[in-house]
């Protein structure tokens, strides 16, 4: 049996040296998108990399304290640890400070804090907690609506408070419920609907002529093609009981969700959300406004090259061509300054670590860890996928971080907290809970 009284020599060190590497190559990132001739040194904390650093400090020494508390205590707290995070949500909506258009941050003197990126780990804690309870099953439908308010609690706070973006991670914790048992249909059925409403705004500006005259808009024209498909699908499974009935719901739902894109975008996203949108999917064309972020952070990363630039050599942001460069954007500095290879390198790293997770999660003999090491493979890949996506144009413009490598310390804390709660969890692994 591993001696489970010595912190360091138990833990998983691969999980281990991939975030120290990472928080690294995130404390010389941001020194490159952010460098300032006058304050040269790495270590000056009037500049962002020196504000880095202290954060990189205080993470480690937070995944230090989570070492050394008692196996016992996320799965015996995690309920009350989801609630107080709750309650900051709340608060925030109240006593918060509008920072970029979202009402999201806490300010005291010169610290300021974002609870929501505490809610993703909190989250995480409260679904494990409730799917690792004896009788719990997902094929059950209590189980499934209990699951989904879970999830969608911290989230619609979240998007009280007008970050669209970090209320879209909460979306990843469904790759957690279909290992858990979920129909792998509810996966289909987000997939159609993501499609049909990408197509939705793709046609809804276009008009089709038909013949004897006929015009039909595109929304109306995509309609008639689901129709079509449906009485297809109709007349080759008609000998099957009441298929027509699942037909006929689903091409209602399709009708209905065509025509409720254009309420979406006037009523639910703000105008530059929508605008980015468009942008993305080349309905308009916005260079030196809402896709100005993106074209830039394209050059960046084309003029990068194969070898890069070289370190502190990247011409687009010695002159700060790309808006939130040491937050957002940062992807596109490692791309100018160590071009296609570093590039590559960095989502290697990335690619590691996820498969390193979820070896973690399924050696695990508790429920618990290993829904909570899925949670954490999801969180941090949802980040990674939209966070690179929309450095090189294939996402739209949310505004999240890229994992232990954009600058920021509430985003910092968070993914430290979240990643040393597994590695804590997986430590003790022979001391089995439920």
């Amino acid at each position: 049996m591993r001696n489970t009284n010595n912190i360091f020599g138990n833990i998983d060190w691969v999980l281990t040296l991939l975030y120290l590497v990472f928080v690294f190559i995130g404390w010389l990132s941001v020194y490159a998108a952010v460098y300032n001739e006058e304050h040269q040194s790495i270590f000056d904390i009037s500049q962002r990399y020196g504000k880095q650093l202290l954060w990189i400090g205080t993470s480690l020494l937070i995944a230090i304290l989570i070492l050394v508390i008692d196996q016992n205590f996320f799965p015996s707290f995690a309920y009350p640890i989801y609630a107080f995070i709750l309650i900051l949500l709340f608060g925030v909506l109240v006593f918060g400070q509008v920072v970029k258009g979202s009402k999201s941050w806490f300010e005291i003197g010169g610290f300021a804090l974002q609870p929501s990126e505490f809610a993703k780990f909190a989250t995480a804690l409260a679904l494990a907690k409730y799917l690792s309870t004896l009788g719990i099953r997902m094929e059950n439908l209590r189980t499934k609506i209990t699951a989904t308010f879970i999830i969608l609690l911290p989230a619609v706070m979240v998007l009280a408070q007008n970050d669209t973006g970090s209320t879209l991670v909460f979306f990843a914790f469904i790759f957690v419920l279909y290992r858990e048992g979920l129909s792998g249909n509810i996966m289909i059925l987000g997939l159609y609907t993501a499609t049909l409403f990408i197509l939705s705004l793709l046609m809804r500006l276009s008009t089709f002529s038909l013949p004897f005259g006929i015009t039909l808009s595109g929304d109306w024209f995509l309609i008639g093609i689901l129709g079509s498909i449906a009485l297809l699908m109709y007349s080759i499974t008609r000998k099957i009981k009441r298929i027509w009935i699942v037909i006929l719901l689903a091409w209602i739902f399709s009708a209905g969700l065509i025509f409720s894109v254009d309420y979406i975008f006037e009523k639910v996203l703000e105008p530059h959300q929508a605008t980015r949108i468009n942008v993305l999917l080349g309905i308009e064309s916005d260079p030196k406004g809402a896709g100005y972020n993106v074209n830039q952070s394209l050059i960046a990363i084309g003029s990068g090259g194969f070898l890069g630039k070289g370190f502190l050599e990247g011409t687009q942001t010695k002159f700060n061509f790309v808006p939130e460069q040491s937050t957002d954007f940062i992807f596109c500095t490692i791309g100018e300054e160590w071009g296609f290879v570093g590039s590559l390198f960095l989502i290697a790293l990335f690619l590691t670590l996820f498969i390193r997770i979820i070896i973690v999660a399924e050696r695990q003999r508790s429920t618990f860890t290993r829904i909570y090491g899925y949670s954490v493979a999801s969180i941090l890949f949802f980040h990674f996928m939209v966070n690179i996506g929309m450095a090189i144009g294939l996402a739209p413009v949310i505004g999240i971080p890229l994992p232990f490598i954009s600058y920021g310390g509430s985003s910092l804390w968070s993914f430290t907290i979240l990643l040393f709660i597994l590695i804590k969890l997986d430590r003790d692994r022979l001391l089995v809970f439920r």
